[in-house]
């Protein structure tokens, strides 16, 4: 029991300490900021919602927090019809301290006459929808959940498949809106908020999009293990030359 325990309080603890080195590092969060998390209901967002949440401490730094799920006409949620955020999801958030709202999105009804539903189709038409909501409410900052190895893989699919040397900034700051995106997480290895999420209950929670089973960021992640051997070191490497 005791030996379980440790290794519970080690992966969190690295989620923790690498989500504050990233946000001073980076300084992605400023005193006074109005934080809006992009809750997908993934994983990855939950992990980030958790994280904000419990490093104010450590940070000392002042700032809000709320989160938006954009619920769509697909399910993400196991047998869930609605893709609504499960009840253990939401009393997550609350319990955090964060309040959670939910927006329906027709995102399959907005394509047009002969298009296909795909990740990128998808990603736009909520991002679009983020932007008007935190501009709307007076929000300032966007965190989204994309982690150190969503931000390789996205560098080499536009390296090889578009021929653009661009990727995911872990701060982004608009110029025709108010707001800023930031990715505290971008530090963190996906294989460790798994097992964060996992040790702190929600990772069972979670969705699991439809569209996303074949997508050519996985087979890029394949090459990218093959490429690195998995080395988390080497990632960091390859994300500092990018920075």
């Amino acid at each position: 029991m005791g030996e379980r325990f440790m290794r519970k309080a080690k992966a969190a603890a690295v989620v923790q300490k690498l989500t504050v080195k990233a946000v001073l590092e980076q300084k992605l969060i400023r005193s006074g900021d109005r934080i809006l998390i992009a809750a997908s209901g993934g994983k990855d967002s939950t992990t980030l919602a958790w994280a904000l949440s419990v490093i104010r401490p450590a940070l000392k730094i002042e700032y809000e927090l709320a989160a938006l799920h954009i619920s769509a006409d697909f399910a993400s949620f196991p047998e869930d019809a609605s893709c609504k955020p499960p009840a253990a999801l939401s009393s997550f958030f609350s319990e955090w301290g964060i309040a959670l709202t939910d927006m329906f999105v027709p995102v399959i009804e907005r394509l047009k006459e002969g298009e296909k539903m795909n990740c990128y189709w998808c990603s736009t038409q909520r991002r679009t929808e983020l932007l008007k909501y935190a501009v709307e409410n007076r929000f300032n900052k966007i965190a989204l959940g994309h982690h150190l190895d969503d931000i390789i893989e996205t560098f080499f699919m536009n390296l090889c498949e578009k021929g653009e040397m661009t990727g995911m900034p872990m701060l982004l700051n608009y110029r025709k809106f108010p707001v800023s995106l930031i990715r505290p997480l971008g530090y963190i290895e996906e294989k460790q908020i798994i097992a964060c999420a996992a040790e702190q209950n929600f990772l069972k929670e979670t969705c699991n999009c439809p569209y996303g089973l074949n997508s050519k960021r996985r087979e890029m992640r394949k090459r990218i293990e093959f490429l690195t051997g998995g080395s988390g070191a080497m990632k960091r490497r390859i994300l500092k030359a990018l920075n």
